[in-house]
């Protein structure tokens, strides 16, 4: 499971000469980073609801990342209709996610004149290159 690597495993095995974990997994996590700074940062802000939206899709990006994982490895196994429906489903949904957070991160900027704002810069940023390379990778997959 790609969610129980450290850090530093997750970054070898992303190295490796395998077909998983690849540039989905990563766009995943990225966009998992960029919600967990949103979250950092709505909490400095003091709004409760951005910070359990934010959790709650920091979980979800992650589980997308594993998703993206078992998908590819499906669709590498037997290349079906029903694979490569699943190698594009699991990118837009990623893509959706991020989205999400961008949207997040950005109103929790608004709300904020401390440094915290470039963590909420940061996310914002973070977040649509994740959904723009997740749309990406659904596109090379179709």
């Amino acid at each position: 499971m790609l969610n129980e690597l450290q850090v530093g495993e997750f970054l070898a095995a992303l190295g490796e000469r395998t077909s998983t974990p690849a540039s989905g997994a990563a766009t995943a996590l990225t966009g998992a980073l960029a919600a967990a700074l949103t979250e950092l940062a709505a909490r400095f802000a003091g709004d409760e609801d951005a910070v359990m939206r934010a959790k709650a899709l920091a979980m979800q990006l992650v589980q997308l990342a594993e998703e993206d994982a078992v998908a590819y490895t499906a669709f590498m196994a037997d290349r079906n209709d029903e694979t490569r429906a699943r190698i594009i489903e699991v990118p837009e949904e990623i893509a959706a996610h991020a989205d999400e957070v961008a949207k997040i991160a950005e109103s929790v900027r608004g709300q904020l004149t401390s440094s915290v704002a470039g963590d909420a810069e940061a996310a914002v940023e973070l977040a649509r290159v994740a959904a723009r390379v997740a749309r990406r990778l659904a596109e090379l997959n179709a």
